[in-house]
């Protein structure tokens, strides 16, 4: 058989709300959609309901913006409640310009806003509220791979993603923030190419292509499918966590 991998975005998956049981609420959608889970399928969740379920919502009028925030809000052009929570959320604010904030999260990620986000929550009555990235996303990957695991008596990989900007090129793309049960990472150093010679340098972000690629079926709008099952990934090494994806600042050539 030629080589082939499919994509299944789960279509029963309702509004998350705090507390919630990710795990059950996927294995229920899997099981329901008729394509369960598994051994090798690799499940990949939307930041967003991750979030959503471990409750990581902030209170915009909760805080008082401090100087360098205002500061922020008058270059930018950004609400400064806002711009609190970005500065709370981020070890520095590596650039800035009308309309755009591009900080460093306190996990290392370089990204628009510290990953905080208003898009497609609810707000309450007399409330503005903000979502932020979960506070571990490679624990709550393992949680998730171990609960799923359990569901379907399957061995599954879970990658959570989000929606990262690029320095050189315009749009977004869907990025590995968390993984567990796969190598986000592959190192392919000493790995023969066509001709033999072995690879020196090469490394694969695999976690951030099968996040990609489940970004085409997610959507970044209203489609409401945050779930998506990626079946036919052969084994490809041992399991390192989506925080092997970030580089280490003193090898980031271009900051």
């Amino acid at each position: 058989m030629l080589p082939s991998l499919s994509l299944h975005a789960l279509e029963e998956i309702p509004l998350i709300a705090p507390g919630d049981d990710l795990g059950a609420i996927i294995a229920r959608s899997a099981r329901a959609d008729g394509i369960g889970l598994e051994t090798g399928d690799v499940v990949v969740v939307a930041q967003k309901i991750v979030s959503k379920a471990e409750g990581c919502y902030a209170d915009l009028d909760a805080v008082e913006p401090r100087p360098l925030a205002l500061e922020l809000a008058a270059a930018t052009g950004k609400d400064a409640h806002h711009l609190e929570w970005v500065l709370r959320e981020s070890r520095e604010v590596v650039r800035h310009g009308p309309g755009v904030v591009v900080a460093e999260h306190r996990l290392g990620f370089v990204m628009a806003n510290a990953g905080i986000d208003e898009s497609n929550i609810t707000q309450e009555a007399g409330r503005r509220r903000v979502l932020l990235l979960p506070r571990d996303p490679d624990a709550s990957c393992a949680r998730l791979k171990r609960e799923l695991d359990v569901a379907f008596s399957a061995d599954v990989a879970v990658v959570m993603n989000d929606s990262f900007g690029r320095p050189w090129r315009n749009g977004v793309v869907g990025v590995a923030i968390g993984a567990a049960g796969i190598p986000a990472l592959q190192d392919m150093a000493g790995q023969p190419d066509l001709f033999g010679r072995p690879l020196r340098a090469t490394e694969i972000a695999v976690a951030d292509e099968l996040a990609a690629a489940a970004s085409l079926l997610m959507g970044q709008a209203n489609e409401g499918r945050p779930v998506v099952v990626v079946r036919g990934l052969r084994p490809l090494g041992p399991e390192r966590p989506a925080s092997a994806l970030v580089r280490d600042k003193r090898r980031d050539l271009f900051r």
